[in-house]
Parts: C-alpha cells; sequence; structure tokens
C-alpha cells in the first residue's frame, strides 16, 4: 500500500474577515504567540510522515514562503549574539519539510488549488488541507487521518460535532447505515432538517480518482468550483468515502476576528508562562 508523503495546502485566500491586518501579508501568517497559523498547520503534517507539502498560493503570498526559506542574516545575528535556542528553532523551519509552491489559477473555489497542484501529485493518495484550520489534538489529526486510512483503504473528510444551533453554517454529513460512510454532504442545512450534527472541515485524504472527478465538475454555488460537489459526485457514483471525527482534540478555524482569538486562547493555555497572565487577566475583567 502507497504510503502517504504528499500534501496540498489551500493558501490562496485573501482574508477579508480579517482586514485590516491582512492588508499586506497574508491571513496564513498571523501570529498565534509566536508561530504564524501557517507553521502549527505544517507540524501537523510534518509529524504525520508527510515530506512534501505543496501550497497553492497567489501574487500576495511571499511571506510565507520566505517564512519557510533559509533567513541567513537573522541565523547569522542569533549564532553572533550567542542565541543558540532561538538559531535552532529558526533553522528547523526550513527543514520540516520540502516545500513546493504553485501558483493558483482558474475560477474561484476551494476546489481550484486542487488542480492547480494537480500534476505534482501523480496517482497516490494525499492529504489536502486548508490554510487556516487548524487541528489542537494529542496526536496529530493528520496522522488520525493517515492511520485510518491504512486501515480503511478510502478517502475521508474530517468532520466535529457541532451544537444544534451551528448546523446552518457548515456543511453537515450524512452518514450511510450507521456507518462512517458519507451518504451525503447538506450544505447549511436548517436544524430540524441535519442529518448529522457533524460539521466537515478542511483536512481530508483524497486520491487520483477524486482529483479527476474535480476536473468533471462544473462551477456551483456561487459561480465557484467547490470540492465537496466533487465528493458527492464521487459519492453517487459508487466510490466509497468516509468522515474521521477528531479524537482527543478539536478543529478550531482562525478566518474571523473571534475564532482568532479563540484559537490564541487555546494555545496560550498549553503555555506554562502565559497561563497565569491569562488568570490575571480574566480576574480583571471580571
Amino acid at each position: 500500500m502507497q504510503s502517504i508523503t504528499k500534501a496540498v495546502v489551500a493558501v490562496a485566500g485573501s482574508g477579508t474577515r480579517l482586514l485590516p491586518a491582512t492588508k499586506s501579508q497574508p491571513k496564513e501568517m498571523l501570529p498565534i504567540i509566536d508561530k504564524p497559523i501557517i507553521q502549527y498547520l505544517v507540524e501537523e503534517l510534518v509529524e504525520a510522515g508527510i515530506q512534501d507539502i505543496i501550497m497553492v498560493t497567489r501574487w500576495d503570498k511571499k511571506p510565507l514562503e520566505d517564512h519557510f526559506d533559509r533567513s541567513f542574516e537573522l541565523e547569522r545575528s542569533l549564532e553572533k549574539t550567542g542565541k543558540k535556542e532561538r538559531l535552532e528553532e529558526v533553522q528547523r523551519i526550513s527543514k520540516m519539510a520540502n516545500f513546493i509552491y504553485v501558483r493558483q489559477k482558474g475560477p474561484y473555489g476551494n476546489g481550484t488549488p486542487l488542480l492547480s497542484a494537480a500534476t505534482l501529485i501523480g496517482d497516490e493518495p494525499f492529504v489536502y488541507a486548508f490554510g487556516d484550520d487548524l487541528v489542537k489534538s494529542k496526536v496529530s489529526f493528520t496522522k488520525q487521518l493517515v492511520d485510518t486510512y491504512r486501515r480503511e483503504r478510502a478517502p475521508m473528510i474530517g468532520v466535529q460535532e457541532v451544537s444544534e444551533d451551528e448546523v446552518e453554517k457548515y456543511g453537515i454529513v450524512k452518514y450511510r447505515d450507521g456507518t462512517q460512510e458519507l451518504e451525503d454532504i447538506v450544505e447549511k442545512p436548517a436544524r430540524e432538517e441535519a442529518p448529522s450534527r457533524h460539521a466537515d472541515f478542511g483536512r481530508m485524504i483524497l486520491n487520483r480518482e477524486i482529483v479527476d472527478m474535480l476536473a468533471r465538475t462544473e462551477k456551483g454555488k456561487g459561480n465557484e468550483l467547490w470540492i465537496i460537489d466533487a465528493i458527492k459526485n464521487f459519492i453517487e457514483q459508487g466510490g466509497r468515502f468516509l468522515a474521521k471525527e477528531v479524537e482527543d482534540g478539536a478543529w478550531i478555524t482562525t478566518g474571523d476576528p473571534e475564532n482568532y482569538l479563540r484559537a490564541t486562547l487555546a494555545y496560550a493555555a498549553d503555555r506554562p508562562e502565559l497561563v497565569n497572565v491569562l488568570r490575571e487577566y480574566c480576574k480583571e475583567g471580571t
């Protein structure tokens, strides 16, 4: 069975919900404490054995590319001033994986990055991730996906249970006969019509068959190309597709101010040197 060593990461979004912070920098480069959002995602991928990370970008994502490159002047400065730990951390970033950058071409939509990277994927299964979706878990969620794929040998998408009040905000999965197999994905259903409370998010394992299906898929809602439409077509034509729920953790989106703040607080709570600061601030605010 083929190992999963490649990931395609969609980072071509504009981040308009986080303006003006994203006016001159990619939303994926906004910091959560002392690391940019995209680095948390890359670390998750690497922990799962991903070696080649294909980032699908656009013209204004150069700072993201620079982050994963060597910074010789900075390294020399850190070495000269004896900041060994900082130097090692900076050097580690560029060594984590083989980074490949491709400019997005085609219609708007979260399916377009896959077609832009299609020639680099080949015929092997791969991870597809959205650059502003994080999963904070004890074990890398990408590793959870990869381990499940080894057992089930079927493509899959990450899901997380949401409250009844939230099902109208997300794509909600419909399961087949009490299994983890998908029968359908219902986009933003009314609460009383939701087939489950499991919302899909931007972490998947896909294969060449789905990429080829995407290439034949017509543009959908908003005249955009949606990966979910290709997955639904795959299922309708008899394909087996699974949903994988996050274990010992939670999906955290960062694409708007409220959720960005939630993500920052969640990661800060894991830092012993910051916990007291959070507690003091919360006390002062009461």
